[in-house]
């Protein structure tokens, strides 16, 4: 049996910096995204889960976050 991973706390003592957490970009409905695998697009809807609705034109994607290789143009 494993245990399941957990990120580690920063102990303010600690000689070593803390991990960097990567800030989410804010998305709306409208917005220019240009992704690394399916191009560009626009957002067609946030859902309250934070997943986005893009359409790249050929196709409509369902995009959760963290938005890996996603950019707001």
């Amino acid at each position: 049996m494993t245990k399941p991973t957990a990120p580690r706390r920063h102990l303010p003592t600690s000689p070593f910096a803390p991990a960097v957490v990567a800030a989410v970009e804010e998305y709306a409905a409208g917005d220019r995204v240009s992704h690394d695998r399916y191009g560009l697009g626009r957002v067609l809807s946030v859902g309250h889960d934070d997943a986005l609705i893009v359409d790249f034109g050929s196709h409509q994607a369902r995009i959760v976050t963290p938005y890996k290789g996603m950019d707001k143009l």
